[in-house]
């Protein structure tokens, strides 16, 4: 079993993203910052649950339990319901239901901001690094 723990940052809405990853399991514990483009805070979200889902098809994880734990109401929500209304998020979301069939078994959660300080520490860093990145 592996718990992620996702969140982005934005700096403006839109404006420069980045994301950060946690993830613990047996004999494993990763920290992993995600730099983004220009995206809505929403959008930015989406995209960290993209590159969580990509990453651990890299690294051979899908036949893992995976918990995903997020402190965005909306993309948990979205990907509960299997559905959305909103047009910027539909190419995320069919994006996310085609990896989503690699995998055995993913749950995803929404938690409080407060339970989710590592995966924001890291979305603020990547954020950093976007903003300093800019800034050459």
């Amino acid at each position: 079993m592996i718990k992620a723990y996702i969140d982005a940052a934005t700096k403006g809405n839109p404006g420069p993203s980045g994301g950060g990853i946690v993830l613990v399991g047996e004999d494993l514990h990763l920290q992993k910052t995600v730099l983004l483009p220009v995206l809505t805070n929403h959008q930015a979200e989406f995209a960290v649950m993209i590159a969580l889902l990509k990453y651990l098809i890299q690294d051979q994880k899908t036949q893992e339990t995976i918990f995903i734990f997020t402190d965005s109401k909306i993309l948990a929500e979205t990907i509960e319901k299997d559905y959305t209304k909103n047009k910027h998020f539909i190419e995320y979301l069919e994006e996310i239901q085609q990896l989503l069939t690699l995998f055995k078994l993913v749950i995803i959660q929404w938690i409080p901001e407060s339970k989710n300080k590592g995966a924001d520490h890291l979305a603020r860093q990547a954020l950093q690094k976007v903003l300093k990145s800019q800034n050459r």
